[in-house]
């Protein structure tokens, strides 16, 4: 099974990808899709859109998981990175995937343990846990990371209890 994680944004957006196999996760990798933040909303939109079909394209992957959007106090901000989610799901439905979404606080909860965690905290269980070395500047790919191991978490759980 793989399972592609998201963390969406409208000028960095991190993806994950974990290859599963036999309940442990055999592979990992992660990258940012880095879109120029002068260019006009749309055009940036197209390009997130082009960018996690050619991801889709080359993994195949079997699930994808996407967090919700984070409410901050700049509204304007959550409605683009709506719009962001937005293309990122169409992307996932054109590419027939099924599609988890789970908050910020949920992802932290399944990877650190306290759904409080700070973005360091998480990168360093995520390195811990998949025992892979990232470097700072990777955090929204990193974040992307622990929501494909949240859907590992939760995929783990399921078959438990069946």
């Amino acid at each position: 099974m793989i399972i592609l994680g998201i963390d969406p944004g409208s000028h960095n957006c991190g993806y994950g990808i974990l290859q599963v196999e036999n309940k442990k996760v055999v592979a990992a990798g992660c990258d940012v899709i880095k879109v120029n933040p002068t260019l006009p909303l749309e055009k940036r939109l197209n390009l997130i859109f082009d960018a996690i079909t050619k991801i889709i394209e080359e993994y195949k992957p079997d699930v994808a998981a996407v967090e919700t959007i984070f409410y901050g106090k700049n509204i304007r901000s959550a409605f683009t990175l709506g719009h962001a989610r937005g293309v990122i799901l169409l992307a996932l439905a054109k590419g027939e995937l099924p599609i988890a979404e789970y908050s910020p606080r949920e992802v932290k909860r399944s990877v650190v343990g306290n759904g409080n965690a700070s973005k360091e905290q998480v990168q360093y269980m995520v390195q811990k846990i998949l025992n892979i070395q990232l470097k700072p500047e990777t955090q929204d790919a990193t974040d992307a990371l622990a929501i494909a191991l949240c859907q590992f978490n939760k995929e783990k759980f399921r078959k438990k209890i069946k």
